[in-house]
């Protein structure tokens, strides 16, 4: 294995706005991530080979950010240290948490370790990739991914009409507020989240009861299961609500993580406007 001669004191941290790091010239760095949300832009930026393993997560149908063709092309590991020395990466790729004693292992090893916070906007998504891509040898296949997505942005952005007010429904009245990125997405998609006249915070739970007291126009529906999505809109409350609240499905995966995933959002985003304007 060539040993990449970065410290861990110069980790990248994609979201935090830190001074990117550029792989080193010639052979590019092999790669494991061990986390959903940047497996998906692996997938999009990474030269395959590069790719040892990518995390469980993107295995699992109830848990993976893109799809699953895709994810199970790479092997999948839990991410535990002893999985992740055993491939022997240049690169391991995590999210924003990551145990004191997994980054002493990989420093002692000369393995670099880019981290990439969640994304809680679209600009935030942006930098993520650009610095994973430039991690990894592979600048301009990022750019590509950051054009994609902007392109998608403004190809399902609203024509016309005023924001739709909305609000994303998870399984137990999970709710995300302002400062998320799909609260970026709704407002890019002519949405209007009304999660803050409902005094709720960046992640918070809302009852059926003031659900029911005060409405959305649309209900973002996204649960983990069809049995937990049936319980939930199944509830007599609801049925009153049939004609002043339309209901959504809305897959839970495209809800935390940002990369190419934001592409997929948009689109279906834009056809649940175009369902309530029709």
């Amino acid at each position: 294995m060539k040993r990449l001669l970065l410290p861990v004191s110069l980790l990248l941290t994609a979201c935090s706005g830190g001074e990117r790091q550029e792989a080193p010239e010639g052979e590019l760095p092999s790669i494991v991530s061990i986390n959903p949300c940047t497996d998906a832009i692996l997938a999009e930026v990474a030269d395959p080979a590069q790719i040892l393993a990518i995390s469980h997560y993107s295995h699992d149908p109830q848990a993976a950010s893109m799809p699953l063709e895709i994810a199970r092309r790479y092997p999948a590991i839990s991410g535990s240290v002893e999985e992740v020395l055993a491939l022997e990466p240049d690169i391991v790729i995590a999210g924003g948490h990551v145990s004191p004693a997994a980054v002493d292992a990989l420093d002692r090893l000369g393995i670099v370790l880019v981290q990439a916070p969640v994304a809680n906007s679209v600009e935030e998504s942006d930098a993520a990739i650009r610095s994973i891509s430039a991690a990894i040898g592979r600048t301009e296949q990022g750019e590509k991914l950051v054009r994609r997505i902007a392109a998608a942005l403004d190809e399902n952005a609203p024509q016309s009409g005023g924001p739709v007010p909305a609000l994303v429904w998870q399984g137990g009245g999970l709710v995300p507020g302002g400062g998320t990125l799909i609260d970026d997405l709704l407002s890019r998609a002519g949405f209007d989240n009304v999660a803050e006249d409902h005094g709720l915070a960046m992640w918070d739970v809302l009852g059926l009861e003031y659900l029911v007291d005060n409405p959305p126009r649309v209900l973002l529906s996204s649960t983990g299961s069809v049995a937990q999505e049936d319980r939930m809109l199944g509830h007599p409350a609801l049925k009153h609500l049939e004609g002043q609240m339309k209901t959504a499905q809305f897959d839970q995966s495209l809800i935390f993580c940002g990369g190419p995933t934001i592409i997929r959002a948009a689109e279906r985003l834009a056809a649940i406007r175009r369902e309530v304007k029709e």
